[in-house]
């Protein structure tokens, strides 16, 4: 029962049928092939408009280079406090930034609170060198903790970015999960709230290996392709990448995957419900379900074969979390199926 993480999971089918189909022959190198411009076609149809696509490896690298392309001497980005750029990432967006910092702001259920936001950009006063200087604030959807912005959330923050200047990035590792949750277009997710650019995640949600960095505006990326060569995520075959998300995208594909795993947190969130020996931490809006149980639950679920992680509890929910209690994930994928998770629910029961 592998509930660790989605990037446990495997490639579906499809994407791998793709990568085989477009293993062989001859094609451009650096972006430049035909399927390339093909799935850079079906970008600028998902977003209704003409976006910049760019392949990069990693979630890391995608977060890291939007936040490269916008830098400035001095610059500061904003985040929740336990974002996956802050917490997860090693160092990389200050890295790949030459330095740039990032800025924790508070905010409930893993989301920024605006008007936290607003007063943490009150402590950068333009007058003052010493403190840096505010160059883009990043929201994550779905957030670290498996909930969700809404689109009127996303739109608040965006205009509070704008009046100061500020582009807004959004990290889409489970952009695919957030999108059929809330029943939206990834437009509607995006630019019209005044997102600018988008870590676009397809490895969680079935592919190989693959993520892209969006930018809604065009010209706002006239650097990215010397910073993406620079930091060495500029594959010589692309097309590979092309290929999964040519399948990804193909009749909905990666909204399919995502509506499964959606799906089964729900149930899963159900039977945690319904259990006296867990207790779900809040409902999951996603793919991601936090229980706080005992340790002596935990080790007997682990020794049982149940793949899950202990984790740190968000500091605002750090008081529900006793000594002897351990706070917990569990991930839901594409691979993962009704029947694992109706057997957890059973050593649960």
């Amino acid at each position: 029962m592998h509930f660790a993480s989605d990037n446990w999971a495997g490639a579906h089918t499809k994407i791998a049928e793709s990568l085989t189909q477009h293993a062989g022959g001859f094609a451009a190198a650096y972006g430049a092939s035909e399927l390339d411009k093909k799935v850079e076609a079906k970008f600028n149809e998902l977003f209704e408009r003409e976006v910049a696509v760019y392949f990069v490896s990693t979630g890391t690298a995608a977060n890291s280079l939007a936040l490269a392309s916008v830098n400035r001497p001095g610059g500061v980005t904003l985040c929740h406090r336990e974002a996956h750029v802050i917490e997860d990432e090693c160092g990389a967006p200050e890295y790949f930034t030459n330095g740039a910092r990032l800025h924790p702001v508070d905010g409930a259920a893993g989301r920024i609170n605006p008007e936290n936001l607003k007063r943490e950009l009150k402590r950068f006063n333009p007058a003052f060198i010493h403190a840096g200087q505010p160059m883009a604030v990043t929201i994550t959807q779905s957030t670290e903790v498996g909930t969700l912005y809404s689109l009127e959330q996303i739109a608040e923050i965006s205009s509070i970015c704008h009046s100061h200047g500020l582009p807004l990035h959004l990290d889409g590792a489970r952009f695919a999960n957030a999108l059929v949750s809330l029943d939206v277009s990834p437009a509607d997710m995006t630019w019209r709230q005044g997102v600018d650019i988008v870590s676009f995640g397809g490895t969680k949600n079935g592919c190989w290996c693959a993520e892209a960095l969006v930018f809604m505006n065009p010209d706002s990326a006239k650097d990215l392709p010397f910073i993406r060569k620079r930091a060495a995520q500029l594959y010589s075959k692309t097309r590979f990448v092309a290929a999964q998300f040519d399948a990804y995208l193909q009749d909905d594909l990666w909204l399919d995957l995502a509506r499964h795993s959606n799906d089964l947190a729900q149930k899963l969130a159900q039977h945690i419900t319904n259990s006296s020996q867990l207790r779900l931490a809040w409902k999951p809006q996603a793919n991601e379900v936090f229980a706080i149980m005992k340790r002596t639950v935990f080790e007997r679920l682990q020794k049982a074969g149940v793949h899950f992680y202990d984790w740190n509890p968000p500091h605002a929910e750090m008081h529900k979390v006793m000594d002897e209690e351990v706070f917990a994930r569990f991930v839901t994928s594409f691979a993962n199926t009704q029947d694992e998770v109706d057997q957890l629910g059973a050593l649960i029961a």
